[in-house]
């Protein structure tokens, strides 16, 4: 059996290509693996690239799931393929009846649990107190003026509270719980919607609710589901609508659940007090994009996965799934 990983460029400063490609060097003790062909594009390979990179191989590693290579012309190239693994939590909405119908299985690594729940939980934390604002504020005043002496223990923004009040969790999967649980720790009133109502003791803390209660009872709404047709703009100018006035929104999911439009119409009136968002539907961000000038907005560039302890753990995840695939019980299948 061959193996292909692609292997993406190194956007982060405490950790190298050798050791990642040390890493996926686990792949070749695995029973029946032939050939492992590492490649380590300078970037993300197109899509004549990547047919380039993966050829005949029987599994590849690192393709980013969507409509562009998960369709019939792409797949009809790679006849041999039986394995494709991405190397995150979400991918873009596929056809999944015609990707089973080429007799191949596609799985999603679940690495970031913790890792993006506690950015999501940053970016809250973040739009709350405006921790940088505060920070430049103090190390830019003249301090040896006298005058500005009294502008020292003084806030030049809202600061807002998070004990007692209510979180609106919209997906509860791995990394919803985990946020959820990080809510819990603050004294937070923790709510959640997902498809499927969750059971066991562990929920226990988690009032589960239909979409429009949480929409209307939370004060702070999290976004931690899928993208997928069902939820593509389900924060649109109607379920804003629903929403309390001054509702705090954060977004580490996928840029495409929100309609920005809207979304910036919202802060602008005041409907949305502020939204922290790591994800954007456009990325990097089209010109004119209109959360860019949208008013009390955080945004980073999709970067809550991005620790060392995430990198190498995804490789080790991805190496686990597909020695359970291998032995013929193939677990986080998202076809």
């Amino acid at each position: 059996m061959k193996i292909v990983v692609i292997q993406e460029e190194i956007i982060q400063t405490d950790i190298t290509p050798k050791e990642l490609t040390e890493r996926w060097k686990g792949l070749e003790q695995l029973p029946g693996i032939d050939e492992v062909v590492i490649e380590v594009p300078a970037h993300y390979p197109n899509i004549e690239q990547l047919h380039t990179c993966i050829g005949d191989a029987d599994a590849v590693f690192g393709l980013w799931i969507g409509p562009d290579n998960m369709n019939e012309a792409f797949l009809s190239q790679h006849p041999n393929l039986k394995y494709v693994a991405t190397l995150g939590h979400g991918w873009e909405k596929f056809d999944t009846e015609m990707t089973r119908k080429h007799g191949i299985s596609i799985s999603n690594t679940i690495y970031g649990s913790q890792t993006i729940a506690e950015y999501a939980f940053a970016l809250l934390m973040d739009v709350c107190h405006h921790i940088g604002t505060h920070d430049t504020r103090i190390k830019t005043i003249d301090w040896s003026v006298p005058e500005n002496h009294n502008e020292f223990c003084k806030s030049v923004t809202r600061q807002i509270e998070l004990y007692d009040k209510t979180i609106g969790v919209i997906g509860l999967g791995a990394i919803g719980f985990a946020f959820a649980k990080m809510a819990q720790g603050f004294g937070m009133h923790v709510l959640a919607y997902s498809r499927h109502k969750k059971t066991g003791a562990e929920y226990d803390f988690i009032e589960q609710v239909s979409l429009d209660e949480l929409l209307a009872r939370s004060d702070f709404i999290s976004l931690h589901t899928p993208h997928t047709p069902a939820t593509e703009h389900m924060i649109d100018q109607d379920t804003i609508a629903r929403m309390k006035d001054g509702v705090i929104l954060i977004n580490t999911a996928r840029g495409a659940l929100i309609d920005e439009q809207a979304l910036a119409d919202a802060l602008a009136s005041g409907k949305v007090l502020a939204a922290g968002l790591d994800v954007l539907t456009d990325e990097p961000p089209v010109c004119g994009s209109p959360l860019l000038t949208a008013p009390n907005t955080v945004i980073t560039g999709h970067i809550a996965w991005l620790t060392r302890e995430s990198r190498i753990r995804a490789i080790d995840m991805a190496i686990d799934n597909f020695r359970c695939y291998l032995e013929g019980h193939p677990v986080s299948i998202i076809n």
